[in-house]
C-alpha cells in the first residue's frame, strides 16, 4: 500500500497563518507546529519536575501534530473560529473529519500509533494543557516580533494573547515567559555579544 499521509503533511509549510492581519513576515503551519512542539517540550520538562508520570517527548511529539488537520481545513482565524458557539462547533466536527481523514490514510498496521497524538480525545488532559498553553505563548511571540518590527496591527492581538497566558495561572507558562521570551527581542548580533559576556 502507497500512503499519502506524510506527503499532505509536507503540505503543512503552503497553508499560512494569520490570514486576516498585515504580516511583515509569514508563518506557515509547519514552522508554528515545529516552534508549538519544542515549547511544550520545555513546559513539560517543567511539569515533569511536579508530575513525573508527564512524558515531555509524547508531549511534544502530540503538539507536532496539533494542527496537521489544517493541511485540510486551513487554517481558520482565531475570530472567526470563536466568533460564535455555532461556528465553533462546526468547526470542530470539521477539524474532527480532516484529522480522521488523514489517519485513514495511513497503513492500519501505524493507524492507532497516531490516533493517540492526534485525536484530542486521545490525548492526556495534561498534555493538551501543556500543549495549548504552548500554542499561546507561540501566538505571544509572533505578535511581538510584528510589533517590534513596526506593525501596529498586532497590538490588541498581543494584549489579548498575554491576558489570555496570564490567565493559565501555570508555573510552566510563567517559567517560560521569564526565562526565555525576553530573549526573543534580541538580534543575533546582541544574542552573540550576551553569549560572550557570559563565557
Amino acid at each position: 500500500m502507497v500512503s499519502h499521509f506524510f506527503a499532505y503533511l509536507s503540505k503543512l509549510r503552503w497553508i499560512i497563518r494569520w490570514g486576516l492581519k498585515r504580516n511583515l513576515t509569514s508563518e506557515n503551519v509547519m514552522e508554528h507546529s515545529w516552534e508549538v512542539a519544542t515549547i511544550a517540550h520545555a513546559l513539560a520538562l517543567l511539569r515533569r519536575r511536579r508530575d513525573p508520570s508527564i512524558d515531555p517527548n509524547a508531549v511534544a511529539t502530540a503538539a507536532l501534530y496539533h494542527d496537521c488537520s489544517e493541511v485540510i481545513t486551513g487554517d481558520l482565524p482565531s475570530p472567526i473560529k470563536y466568533h460564535s458557539k455555532a461556528i465553533q462547533q462546526a468547526y470542530h466536527s470539521i477539524e474532527r473529519d480532516a484529522q480522521l481523514e488523514l489517519l485513514g490514510l495511513l497503513p492500519e498496521e501505524l493507524r492507532a500509533d497516531y490516533e493517540a497524538v492526534m485525536l484530542e480525545e486521545r490525548i492526556p488532559s495534561a498534555w493538551r494543557e501543556l500543549i495549548k498553553a504552548a500554542d499561546t505563548i507561540s501566538a505571544y511571540l509572533k505578535c511581538q516580533s510584528e510589533l517590534a518590527a513596526g506593525n501596529r496591527e498586532f497590538e490588541t492581538a498581543a494584549e489579548d494573547i498575554r491576558r489570555r497566558l496570564d490567565c493559565y495561572e501555570l508555573p510552566e507558562v510563567a517559567y517560560f515567559m521569564r526565562t526565555f521570551v525576553p530573549s526573543y527581542s534580541l538580534t543575533l548580533d546582541q544574542l552573540l555579544v550576551r553569549q560572550s559576556d557570559q563565557n
